[in-house]
């Protein structure tokens, strides 16, 4: 978020950006992987139904890259036809998605460990 306001501030400009953006493009999908299949293998439901569309998602987004072009973060193209208003809304639900099931896990780490 912090990165893509800089851009639209004009305190950096769009390859130093998007090269930065784009080189946590892989370990986010990676990430958000293997914790939606762990969800999956501990039986926890909710969990894994909560992560699944956002897991997919990231792949989506991912594979559908046009060729040619950087990576998800594209600097001759994040200008154009208002892309930096798309990814700064999705990184503010990203963000708000995050702290949900930050705290989600935290309720259930302290209901197993707290004693009865």
């Amino acid at each position: 978020i912090i990165t893509l306001s800089d851009l639209e501030c004009d305190y950096i400009n769009a390859r130093s950006c998007c090269s930065k953006l784009n080189k946590w493009v892989v370990p986010e999908v990676i990430g958000h992987a293997v914790v939606t299949v762990l969800m999956l293998i501990s039986l926890h439901w909710f969990i894994f139904l909560l992560n699944l569309p956002v897991a997919t998602w990231n792949i989506y987004r991912y594979i559908m890259v046009p060729s040619g072009n950087m990576g998800v973060f594209d600097p001759t193209e994040i200008h154009n036809r208002g892309q930096l208003k798309s990814h700064m809304k999705e990184a503010m639900i990203k963000l708000g998605f995050h702290l949900l099931c930050f705290f989600m896990y935290l309720y259930r780490l302290v209901s197993k460990i707290a004693p009865k």
